[in-house]
């Protein structure tokens, strides 16, 4: 096989792979925003007990306990439900980022050990999905698409 031909095999595949980036992002911002989901929707569920935890396991800066309980959870939810629609562009997806981040800080404590460092990864992983939403944006399949689309017409 010539080099011109095998190129033009390898750069075909590209049209193919463009085929699968909305469905990759929408699979990606599903995945990402659940987990963070559920974390806040365990939060409210034992209202009682997430203060506590705010007030003896996690160290957020600048923050008093209620307020890092409030601030967190009510972030986690509202975020989280902007990134799986697909709605607030690039701001969603980098609000999760930012509760991640703060979620490391606050339990660097307990990550930064040899029995956290799973946790640790987990986080480095959800991390860099929402960097590359916030880099990349949510997609063809999401509700930003659809209402750009329909301004446009």
């Amino acid at each position: 096989m010539q080099f011109p031909t095998l190129a033009r095999s390898f750069y075909g595949l590209d049209k193919y792979a463009d085929l699968l980036q909305p469905a990759f992002a929408l699979a990606t911002r599903c995945y990402v925003a659940w987990v963070f989901l559920k974390s806040g929707y365990l939060k409210i569920t034992d209202w009682e007990q997430t203060v506590a935890l705010f007030e003896s396991e996690y160290r957020v800066p600048l923050l008093s306990p209620l307020w890092g309980a409030i601030t967190g959870t009510a972030s986690e939810l509202i975020f989280s439900v902007l990134v799986i629609v697909g709605l607030g562009g690039r701001l969603a997806p980098l609000g999760l980022f930012a509760v991640n981040a703060m979620a490391v800080v606050s339990y660097a404590h307990v990550f930064f050990t040899d029995n956290g460092i799973f946790g640790l990864r987990q986080h480095q992983f959800w991390g860099f999905m929402l960097a590359m939403l916030t880099i990349y944006g949510m997609g063809n399949w999401s509700l930003d698409t659809l209402i750009k689309r329909r301004v446009a017409t």
